[in-house]
């Protein structure tokens, strides 16, 4: 039996980051009780009258999942397991925020059966913290990290933004070998994204805080990737790495391009060749699915050619890269018949490797990225 994955979206916040793009809202606490039953609605919705397939991870994003009671997400939990047939090894990973979880909370959490942990640390240097409008402290994260090995929790991650205004690369490595020092199983390093509209971006624009620098990013993604290596991490996607066996098996479902479900408001979803997403603002969601009514706010039929230009930009992220034998299963078209052209281009500009399994980035790849993704756009274009 084939396998999917599950994603669902809790767009609550304490507060909202200066650099945050994403679907969430701080100070909506009164709508978490009929958001939860509409996620719950929704579920049931998803599943009923269609058969689907195992479901081998869970992933609660947002948002700050953790700003729930703990009755709302065992109650969506529950629903969870109701509605879909979840494998007996499932990852259920949650994403919390240092500082605003207390070691009860945790405990809890491994009571629910979530086994992959999350924490938006970001950086180690309050300063940093505060240009970013983080809520919590460095020595909040060190503390928050140390309960929830009290609790029990065995997979932790730890999310890191690099490239911030000001910051420099003796900074980035201090935060790093703190990181590092901590021994998470998991590390994912996010170079930053200035978001048109945020605080951020107004900041930058201004002249309040310079914009970030391109070449210094580079040199920090450089260092981090000797370090971690040093460290015994394998790098296995762009911006993440981890100990073996440890790697994050939801988000290796987006970058193999697989089916995914996504729940709650302005989640995506790819399932049977359709990919469409639902409302953003999450009292029209409530409304909606509490009402009976559809929350789809657009879907789109993915044809083969589209499918394998997708498949080769998310795939290339993974170290791995995509393999030969692979692709022509899945597509039944050789991969050098459909994209041979821009792989040797590629190949002659030191941008990819290609070997007997596959073809992935180089070293050199891995930094300009987007421009090998483009290559494979542009296939769509003409």
């Amino acid at each position: 039996m084939s396998l999917t994955s599950i994603y669902i979206h809790v767009p609550f916040c304490l507060s909202k980051c200066n650099y945050c793009g994403f679907n969430s809202y701080a100070g909506l606490a009164h709508l978490h009780e009929s958001y939860t039953e509409a996620l719950r609605r929704e579920m049931a919705l998803v599943g009923e009258g269609r058969a689907h397939p195992q479901v081998a991870t869970v992933y609660l994003g947002g948002g700050t999942p953790t700003s729930l009671s703990l009755d709302l997400l065992a109650g969506m939990l529950e629903a969870c397991r109701e509605h879909f047939v979840l494998l007996e090894d499932v990852e259920i990973s949650i994403e919390a925020n240092p500082g605003t979880v207390d070691a009860g909370y945790l405990s809890a959490l491994r009571g629910l059966r979530i086994n992959r942990l999350s924490l938006g640390a970001q950086s180690f240097a309050d300063e940093m913290l505060s240009l970013l409008g983080r809520v919590h402290t460095a020595a909040e994260t060190r503390e928050t990290y140390r309960l929830a090995r009290q609790a029990g929790f065995e997979n932790v991650n730890l999310d890191l933004i690099y490239s911030l205004p000001t910051q420099t690369l003796g900074e980035w490595q201090d935060d790093l070998l703190e990181a590092i020092a901590l021994r998470p199983e998991h590390l994912s390093l996010y170079c930053l994204s200035i978001e048109e509209s945020t605080p951020l971006a107004d900041m930058i624009s201004t002249g309040k805080v310079p914009n970030p620098d391109a070449d210094l990013a580079a040199a920090m993604y450089s260092w981090a990737e000797e370090s971690l290596d040093t460290a015994g991490y394998e790098h296995y996607e762009i911006s993440n790495w981890a100990s073996a066996g440890y790697e994050c098996r939801h988000n290796i479902t987006y970058w193999q391009n697989r089916p995914f479900l996504g729940l709650g408001a302005g989640a995506h979803s790819f399932y049977d060749s359709v990919r469409y997403h639902n409302v953003l603002q999450p009292d029209q969601y409530s409304r909606l699915v509490l009402a009976g009514q559809s929350s789809v706010a657009g879907r789109e039929q993915i044809d083969c050619t589209l499918e394998m230009s997708e498949t080769m930009i998310m795939g290339l992220r993974l170290c791995q890269g995509i393999s030969f034998t692979q692709f022509e299963e899945r597509f039944h078209h050789p991969l050098g018949t459909v994209y041979g052209d821009q792989i040797r281009e590629l190949v002659d500009q030191g941008l990819l490797d290609v070997n007997g399994r596959g073809v992935r980035l180089t070293t050199r790849g891995r930094l300009l990225g987007n421009e090998v993704f483009e290559r494979f756009l542009r296939v769509l274009e003409r």
